[in-house]
């Protein structure tokens, strides 16, 4: 079973898909589950593979679930008897402690594929997100223009929206050629739903408002434009475009590693 579970890891990972392996890592008396039996679940729930099966084995999916949500992995411990579980009909007694570890890949969407977000994927890459450029325009994505890219999506900026609706584990910045394309791409993500871990804007204070404004007159809760960093990336005082990356990436990473941390911990 376990070169098949392995098997099932390699094909989500390709196809940039989540998972959380669980691994019995510690038996003790007598316990359903023995050690480093797995079981491998995806973010729609689904599952291969066992830990025991039962009441146990739907607390450990759902821990697994949170740990693809906050992408921190955890180490459980359960007592197997009649009084933790009433319900479950277990006297065996016995003690087991199971790791979980999320199998994540942040992801990136720059929204416009110019000067900044050449810098920004060259940074962002090897710092562990996978960049998708999604542009209108076709000569700009490319792997000419941005060979540290993994994907390219190329169309009105609604359409693009749309397919960002249904992912997961997101990070968007809007840097198009200029301000009507950046109000035209928040307000498609607006339309469509999308609710990324992380939405930036390039642009100053004074264009965030005139934006805004436009977006509020056109039906835009504040709700969500309250999600929306602008200006985008840590204060530096950054100038140049590879100075802007290092301030985007370094919120990116921020908001990856604590943010989400924080969150799951208040909740």
């Amino acid at each position: 079973m376990s070169h098949q579970l392995f098997a099932e890891v390699a094909r989500l990972v390709d196809a940039g898909e989540d998972c959380a392996l669980c691994t019995i890592v510690e038996t003790r008396g007598s316990t359903p589950g023995k050690s480093m039996m797995k079981m491998l679940v995806r973010r729609d729930g689904t599952f291969t593979g066992t830990v025991g099966g039962g009441c146990l084995e739907a607390e450990v999916l759902e821990a697994a679930l949170e740990a693809l949500a906050d992408e921190r992995s955890r180490l459980l411990e359960f007592a197997l008897n009649e009084r933790d579980y009433p319900d479950s009909g277990l006297i065996c007694g016995g003690k087991v402690r199971i790791y979980v570890e999320p199998i994540t890949e942040a992801r990136l969407f720059l929204i416009g594929g110019g000067h900044i977000s050449g810098a920004l994927a060259r940074i962002a890459a090897p710092a562990g997100f996978r960049v998708a450029i999604l542009e209108d325009r076709p000569e700009f994505a490319n792997t000419e223009h941005h060979p540290d890219a993994a994907e390219f999506r190329v169309g009105p900026f609604a359409e693009l929206a749309d397919g960002l609706a249904r992912e997961a584990n997101a990070y968007v910045c809007i840097v198009t050629r200029g301000h009507h394309g950046d109000g035209e791409a928040l307000f498609a993500l607006w339309k469509s739903g999308v609710r990324p871990k992380y939405l930036g804007m390039i642009g100053s204070v004074a264009k965030r408002e005139q934006i805004f404004a436009d977006l509020r007159a056109r039906g835009v809760d504040d709700g969500f434009l309250g999600r929306v960093q602008c200006p985008m990336g840590i204060h530096i005082g950054a100038r140049s475009h590879p100075e802007i990356a290092v301030s985007v990436a370094a919120e990116l990473i921020r908001v990856r590693r604590l943010d989400g941390a924080s969150a799951s911990a208040d909740s």
